[in-house]
This record gives structure tokens, sequence and C-alpha cells, in this order.
């Protein structure tokens, strides 16, 4: 009997869990048609969740040809999504960044090849120590061309290293722009815990990766 009821246990729990994603309402996300976001200013904008956005939107603007990298939410179900609501995992919204950038300086396919060498592409549900299905790894395309950019990339991703790849594929629908003071927590926190001891490693990897795409005030 006890070993009934924990197994029950665990049962509801993973449900409770996972319910944000496998509801109607997510499902009509995942099977949406994508939105496009039209040029502004001659600058292109693209979506990517992959753990804390501290860490992702610090990444993103130290390269060359983005001009800014904003905190947000996307990928789920609920309107108006707030930080802690997001952190329930009931929303189905992920954190996610909104990349502003010059497409004649960088291009959609480069972008995708930061966001898969900036993160451990193995890892379901979280980056690092962040867990939860408001940190997975989501990529978001806005038409066929960037569907397939993003599908042929993670399919080469999971035969180089004979695993599956976590990140899922998303059409993007909509940014909810984060509160405030998310927007550039790691340049404006240098010395808060998490910052000094996720974020930073973590975008000093990147940097050791990719020495050809920062700019020049970020190789240092």
């Amino acid at each position: 009997m006890k070993k009934f009821l924990s197994i029950l246990a665990i049962t509801i729990l993973f449900s409770c869990h996972n319910q944000a994603q496998t509801n109607t309402k997510q499902k009509a996300v995942i099977d949406a048609e994508p939105v496009v976001v039209p040029l502004k200013d001659g600058k292109a904008r693209a979506y990517f969740a992959s753990g804390c956005f501290w860490c992702v939107e610090a990444i993103f603007e130290s390269v060359k040809g983005v001009e800014e990298s904003i905190s947000g939410y996307a990928g789920g179900h609920t309107e108006n999504p707030t930080y802690e609501a997001s952190n329930t995992g009931k929303t189905g919204h992920a954190e996610a960044v909104e990349i502003i950038y010059n497409p004649e300086v960088i291009n959609f396919t480069t972008l995708v090849d930061i966001y898969f060498g900036s993160q451990d592409p193995t890892q379901a549900n979280g980056q690092g120590p962040d867990h939860g299905s408001q940190y997975r790894s989501i990529i978001f395309y806005q038409n066929d061309e960037q569907k397939k950019i993003i599908q042929d990339k993670k399919a080469a991703l999971a035969k180089e290293l004979d695993t599956k790849i976590a990140a899922e594929v998303y059409p993007f629908q909509k940014f909810w722009i984060a509160e405030d003071y998310h927007q550039n927590y790691e340049r404006l926190h240098p010395n808060q815990g998490y910052i000094r001891n996720v974020s930073i490693p973590r975008l000093n990897k990147f940097k050791t990766k990719f020495p050809q795409l920062l700019k020049d005030d970020k190789k240092h």
C-alpha cells in the first residue's frame, strides 16, 4: 500500500509539473501559425529561451550585430505573465529574450549557432542549476525558412553529440517584456551571487568559444 501511494504521489506531481505544457491551450500555441515580426529601422528580431534570461541576455548583447537583448516571457498560453506567475510553471511560458539585431551584420543562422553553442543542449527543462518548465529551452521561428534552419542545426547537433537535443521548436506568437528590474541584470548587478557563480562563468565560456563574434569592448 505504501509503495502504491508513493507511486501515486509521484504520478500526480509529475502530471501537475507538466500540465502547463500538455493542456489544450498550450497545444494551440505549439500548433499555431507563426507570427512574423517586420523589420523596424532596418533591424530584425529573434526569440530564444535558454534557462535564466539574465544569462542569455548578456550572452547575446556581447555579439557583434546585436543592438539589444531584452528579457521577457514567451511560448506560453497565459496573457500578461509575471515573473512570479511564470515561476509556478503553470503559464506555459519560458524565460526568453528578444534579440534586436542588424541582419546586414549577423544573420539568423549565426544566432542559432550562438543559441546552441551557449547552453547545454542536452539538458531538458532547465539550464545549469535552474530547473523547471519556465527554464526550458525553446527556439522560435517566424517562417518556414527559419524553421528549416533550426531543424537542420538541431539534427546536425544531435548527430554530432549522438544524443537527443532538448530544445523545443515553437512558432513565434508573442513576446512579453519582463519587469524593469530584470533588464540588464547581469551588467547592473555584477556582484550578486547568482551572477558571479552562474551568469558570468556561462558568459565567459561562450566568449572563449566564439571570440570572433564578440564586440570589441566585450573581448576582455
